[in-house]
């Protein structure tokens, strides 16, 4: 029991599938506290992944599967036989067998998906129709719906009927449709219903004309609809007002932390928004050089200014302290830039029409943070080397004035711009970025350096 205890619990559950003792293995993994699970899993190797789900029942790999990205249960189920992942899968929400699904290959989904019974196959069918980050796409396929023709007594006897197949359906609201054309008619409390008299009809129970949301909501709509209303969720319905499905105000909340995850990651230059660790090194290697790798050519545009102006450089070697300085800071104010634009499209607040009214915009807070910020670079340039060259914090602050102002219009704008050229906002304005401030920077600097400096050193010798 004492070594029990020493081992990590991805160690304690690599030797239960050693040893093939399913039962503690499901026990341990009940016990295991949800934010331990992801992590204990994603530490197992692919060969225990596998193993894992082959022995344990259907539901417990199902809910091992819920605890972990979309990306990490498509890795460990893509491995699986398509008739056991359609199994475990069954198990899962609608919602997340339809993300899941997703993941995969082609290849491999379609295989799963004619593994699946007939209504879970219908279900993900339905849900892949509509966009990931759609009211189609978000809402699950179980819920309660009867028709206008029954009354509160059989409802209320279906729900005990079934209460065992029910209790996974998380149920707030009983929903009315029309019994020939399945389209809504209204909502049932499940307070009123236990409440009415049994022979009285759910037509007469219900709240007629329900808020709904259409399949094609996009996530924004989404959001400023259960902002706008305090729902637990929402019936969702198709193009003829037939109820489809319902979306919850969890998953959308989910989706929306999703989105912002994947809008960090592309910002810090991951291809798709999407890496883990538990991932081959190969994909993960792939991933980061197809960022990396141009960046390497928009950096040398960058360092073309120096090459181009080296002697510069060899008169006044005190520059080459300072230009690191500038092309970080201005990184920064301009990095500030493309996060309000950022967040401002994601919002919908501005559209790429609106690039001028950002450039005024920016210019505004460039000019005060760049004054602010020239004066203190210059400052300490001065401090550290004005004893040698009494211009050098002249020449470095009015470099560093100028090109925070430019930082911060190219942040506000570029993401704007790309999103009008169908380019990821997120994963470009970076570079682009980098490269106009380096550029810029390095070329002011220089220009400073041969107005105010160079004519008046004791020696100068013409270059070009």
């Amino acid at each position: 029991m004492a070594e029990t205890t020493l081992l990590q619990p991805w160690e304690q559950i690599a030797r239960f599938i050693d040893q093939e003792q399913t039962a503690e293995l499901e026990a341990f993994l009940h016990d295991l506290p949800s934010g331990e699970m992801a992590r204990a899993i994603s530490r197992l190797d692919s060969e225990h992944w596998g193993r894992l789900l082959m022995l344990v029942s259907h539901e417990v790999a199902a809910r091992v599967l819920d605890e972990l990205t979309h990306a990490q249960a498509a890795e460990i189920i893509e491995d699986l036989p398509a008739e056991k992942a359609a199994a475990i899968i069954e198990e899962m929400p609608s919602d997340e067998q339809a993300d899941l699904i997703a993941e995969l290959d082609t290849d491999e989904a379609d295989a799963i998906i004619e593994k699946l019974s007939p209504e879970e196959r219908a279900d993900v069918r339905l849900l892949s129709k509509y966009g990931k980050d759609t009211a189609g796409g978000l809402m699950i396929t179980e819920y309660l719906a009867f028709t206008d023709d029954q009354r509160a007594e059989q409802v209320i006897q279906d729900l005990r009927r079934n209460a065992d197949e029910y209790a996974a359906y998380d149920v707030q609201y009983v929903y009315v449709i029309a019994k020939d054309t399945h389209t809504l008619r209204g909502v049932v409390r499940l307070r009123d219903l236990v409440l009415a008299p049994h022979s009285k009809p759910v037509t007469e129970v219900m709240l007629p004309n329900p808020v709904t949301v259409v399949a094609e909501a996009s996530l924004d709509e989404l959001e400023e609809f259960f902002d706008k209303f305090q729902f637990f969720a929402a019936p969702v319905l198709d193009e003829h007002g037939r109820l489809i499905g319902v979306v919850r105000r969890a998953a959308v909340n989910e989706a929306l932390g999703e989105r912002s995850d994947k809008a960090l990651m592309r910002l810090g230059g991951i291809i798709g928004g999407e890496e883990l660790r538990t991932m081959s090194t190969s994909s993960r290697t792939i991933r980061r050089l197809a960022f990396l790798v141009p960046n390497i050519l928009l950096n040398l545009v960058a360092v073309s200014v120096i090459a181009s102006n080296e002697w510069v450089i060899e008169k006044v070697t005190a520059l080459a302290i300072f230009l690191p300085i500038l092309s970080d800071m201005s990184g920064c104010a301009g990095n500030q830039a493309v996060a309000v634009s950022m967040r401002e499209l994601s919002l919908g607040l501005v559209k790429p029409q609106d690039a001028v009214r950002t450039l005024f915009k920016e210019i505004t807070v460039g000019m005060f943070n760049g004054i602010v910020l020239g004066l203190l670079v210059g400052l300490i340039a001065w401090l550290m080397r004005g004893h040698e060259f009494g211009m050098i914090g002249v020449v470095i602050g009015l470099a560093m004035m100028i090109n925070s102002i430019v930082a911060v219009c190219v942040g506000g704008c570029v993401p704007l711009l790309l999103k009008k050229l169908k380019f990821d906002p997120a994963l470009a304005s970076g570079p682009i970025l980098t490269t106009c401030t380096d550029m810029c920077g390095f070329f002011l600097t220089i220009l400073f350096a041969r107005l105010i400096i160079i004519p008046y050193l004791p020696t100068v010798t013409p270059v070009g």
